[in-house]
């Protein structure tokens, strides 16, 4: 009985570190998504910026605001 009893735990126990390591995968993959979310989101940002400036700064030109 103990044998199964020990089994039966090494088993569960098993089970659980392997659920663990699944579960930090995840958590790895979903971080390095969120990164990547990120670092998109702010290339955006800044091209939208950078464009904005342009239209601006064709705008004065246009109007001789510019010098």
């Amino acid at each position: 009985m103990a044998d199964h009893s020990q089994s039966m735990s090494y088993n569960a126990g098993e089970a659980k570190g392997q659920a663990e390591v699944k579960k930090d995968q995840m958590v790895d993959k979903a971080s390095g998504a969120m990164q990547s979310a990120k670092e998109s989101c702010q290339q955006a940002g800044q091209q939208m910026k950078e464009k904005a400036q342009g239209a601006a700064d064709t705008v004065k030109e246009a109007t001789g605001m510019k010098k």
